[in-house]
């Protein structure tokens, strides 16, 4: 017998699923649509591919509201939003970055990483899983170093069922990525245990497909169930965690459990240091 409980994660777990490959085909259809528009009529329509674009991501984000499930029980209202405990990010940009394949291995698998998010919410840092996930920290590495995740907005916060802080999309949509893909890696994590992925855990978001992880990351603030799929490759310190549960304590814009944190959280800047 499933209890409501049970059942309450599960379509918790369902909806997380759902909306990661929702988001893949929304991006898959804008790129195919962009790159046959720009085939066809050249430079003249750049403008015309980047309001087609917006428009995309505008749409993907409002069906992600539209389909949240009524089984979730709200958090904190929509409309009794909590005073947001972050400061105003640093002056600077997001950078427009792509590349078409995953960087050269460069890294030392045998040595120690560390990967500081100095966010507006207070520093997280996160010990790497360097010979455990190469592939994942090499590409942190890679992406850090020329300022990939700098001025990006953490663009989503889940408060029931699964308990995660999303970040790394340049576009702040949850659609955006690198340009590049990155091998599923260290999926039997032996902290990884029934189903479970346990607070502190830093692990990369991908499209529900293999070897789909880009730059997408999530950091767990409490013991989240989800199927052992995605790429756990950092640790979060204790200081770190505690700048995480003050994120969540201030909740999401829906109070559905699942959409944008109230608080601003702007990684300032994101740099990864060998020990």
């Amino acid at each position: 017998m499933v209890s409501q409980e049970q059942r309450r994660r599960q379509l918790a777990r369902e909806k997380f699923l759902r909306q990661q490959q929702r988001r893949t085909a929304a991006r898959r259809k804008s790129r195919a649509r962009n790159s046959v528009i720009a085939s066809v009529l050249g430079v003249v329509v750049i403008g015309s591919v980047a309001l087609y674009t917006t428009g995309v991501m505008k749409d993907d984000k409002k069906d992600d509201k539209a389909n949240a499930s009524a089984d979730v029980t709200p958090s904190a209202s929509a409309t009794s939003k909590a005073p947001d405990p972050c400061e105003k990010p640093a002056e600077g940009s997001v950078k427009k970055l792509s590349w078409k394949k995953e960087p050269a291995m460069t890294i030392d698998t045998s040595a120690k990483y560390t990967m500081k998010l100095a966010t507006t919410c207070g520093d997280i840092d996160v010990a790497l899983k360097a010979a455990a996930a190469p592939h994942t920290a090499n590409s942190f590495d890679f992406l850090a170093g020329k300022g990939f995740f700098d001025h990006t907005k953490c663009h989503r916060l889940t408060t029931n069922g699964i308990y995660v802080l999303q970040c790394g999309d340049p576009t702040g949509t949850g659609t955006g990525g690198p340009g590049y893909t990155i091998p599923d890696e260290n999926l039997k994590d032996r902290s990884l245990k029934g189903n479970v992925y346990p607070a502190g855990t830093v692990a990369m978001a991908n499209t529900g497909q293999k070897h789909t992880g880009g730059s997408q990351f999530f950091l767990v603030y409490q013991d989240s169930q989800l199927p052992p799929n995605y790429t756990p490759f950092g640790t979060v310190s204790e200081a770190g965690m505690k700048v995480l549960k003050k994120i969540a304590a201030a909740g999401e814009n829906t109070g559905g459990g699942d959409g944008a944190p109230n608080a601003t959280v702007v990684i300032n800047k994101a740099t990864v240091t060998k020990s």
